[in-house]
């Protein structure tokens, strides 16, 4: 009985070995969790598992077949460092000239240019011309690019000089420009044109922010040192560059510490047609320009002053504006033409009739462009600058009448009438207002252009 039941306990004690031998990891982790489990008893457990420096060790040896590294699909030649370098073509420009200010020591390129068609009629000898070239790092030319904008229905050509591998060849194209808004500022100190200069604006746009603002404000003679600016306007550009500056959005002015704002809108009720209004709604196209002349030095204002050729103090009763022969002069308003030709110490003069017995007058012109009778526009252009009559030089001289009387047109101007946008068109307008009250606060916030 003794017997038997040893060789049971040894048989259980086997089985168990075995079992142990074959899953040592799966029973100690049942042990453990029976251990955390259990009623708070301490049990002794023997480590079942073999003892690791027992245990068999076989070494495995495989080859690794590694990737070839692709080889470079690219030439070596497309490799070699390109240089890039930009200009403006200029009037006097040969094939030659242009190539050495863009760097490029290539003569069989010089006299590719010089002999093709399309490269002599629409690059050299035109000044203003964006040209882009890629050079090779031994200044050879590998291409040229001559992007210009010949009308204003938004587009522009490209012409290309490639060189490939049967030589240089041309292509021209047509693409759309794109439109983009720029934002700049400055502050008066000699002229406007001398501080939108500084400022890096085109003068085109100084141009228009003067016409916007011409029936407040004489360019001329009211600017004073301080005076100050901010612009809103287009860029045209050509693949990616600026070619040149389009409308004007929105502008501030502020001149003797008076605000003036203007901005494009288009009223419907006004045919579709687009116009500047201040930012309340008012059209800034007023009855009358506040100059005759778009720019020049005025050299004798509205006021008493010693008279150069009689030699006596005595009333100026109108304003001089110095400017070279030729200078074109326009009319400040619609009218009809009440006289032109020669009086007296006028010279040549132009005299139009405005409505309510108003009556502008041009004199010492050196052409006339006009007859009597003839209906004029405002902005007309209606003779041009000279010397005729009494004058010691070339110089417009220009009075404004109202029923006889000497008056000062700037301040004319500023009193004529402001046509209102159109009701329909109001809530349109005070949305665009609004948008453009925040571009002139962060135009203001730039750095101003100084001009000395």
């Amino acid at each position: 009985m003794k017997h038997g039941l040893n060789q049971a306990l040894d048989l259980c004690v086997a089985r168990t070995a075995a079992l142990v031998q074959r899953h040592p990891k799966r029973l100690t982790a049942i042990i453990a969790a029976l251990l955390v489990g259990g009623t708070g008893a301490t049990f002794a457990v023997a480590n079942f598992a073999p003892d690791a420096s027992d245990l068999p060790v076989r070494t495995v040896v495989e080859s690794v077949q590694s990737e070839r590294l692709a080889a470079p699909q690219l030439p070596i030649a497309a490799l070699a460092m390109r240089l890039y370098r930009s200009e403006v073509t200029r009037s006097s420009d040969t094939a030659d000239t242009l190539l050495k200010r863009l760097g490029v020591t290539d003569p069989s390129a010089a006299a590719y240019l010089r002999t093709d068609a399309a490269t002599q009629s629409a690059v050299l000898g035109r000044a203003g011309r964006n040209v882009t070239a890629e050079v090779s790092e031994r200044q050879a030319l590998l291409k040229l690019s001559v992007r210009w904008s010949p009308t204003d229905d938004g587009t522009f050509q490209r012409l290309t000089v490639e060189k490939t591998a049967s030589g240089f060849h041309t292509q021209v194209e047509t693409a759309p420009l794109v439109a983009n808004t720029q934002v700049a500022g400055g502050v008066i100190q000699s002229s406007l044109f001398a501080a939108t200069d500084d400022a890096r604006v085109p003068d085109t746009v100084a141009t228009q922010v003067a016409e916007i603002f011409s029936g407040d404000i004489d360019f001329h003679r009211a600017l004073r040192k301080g005076d100050r600016f901010s612009v809103v306007y287009e860029t045209l550009e050509a693949d990616g560059e600026p070619l040149r500056a389009g409308r004007v959005l929105s502008a501030e002015f502020v001149n003797a510490g008076k605000v003036f704002q203007a901005m494009w809108f288009k009223d419907p009720a006004n045919a579709g047609k687009g116009g500047y209004y201040t930012l309340a709604g008012e059209s800034l196209r007023r009855a009358f320009l506040a100059s005759p002349l778009e720019f020049s030095r005025v050299t004798s204002g509205f006021k008493m002053r010693f008279h150069p050729i009689l030699q006596t103090w005595r009333a100026h009763l109108g304003v001089d504006y110095a400017a070279a022969t030729g200078t074109p002069v326009r009319s400040v308003g619609d009218g009809v033409v009440d006289f032109a030709g020669v009086q007296n110490g006028f010279g040549n003069v132009v005299m139009v009739k405005h409505r309510n017995n108003q009556t502008t007058v041009y004199a010492h012109l050196s052409r006339i462009h006009v007859k009597k009778g003839q209906s004029v526009s405002q902005g007309q252009n209606i003779g041009a600058v000279g010397a005729t009559g009494w004058a010691t030089g070339p110089h417009l001289h220009f009075e404004f009448r109202v029923n006889g009387v000497h008056r000062d047109p700037l301040t004319i101007a500023r009193q004529s009438e402001a046509i209102p946008v159109s009701a329909a068109a109001k809530p349109a307008f005070a949305k665009a207002a609004h948008n453009v009250r925040a571009q002139l606060a962060s135009a203001a916030h730039w750095i101003p252009g100084s001009a000395e």
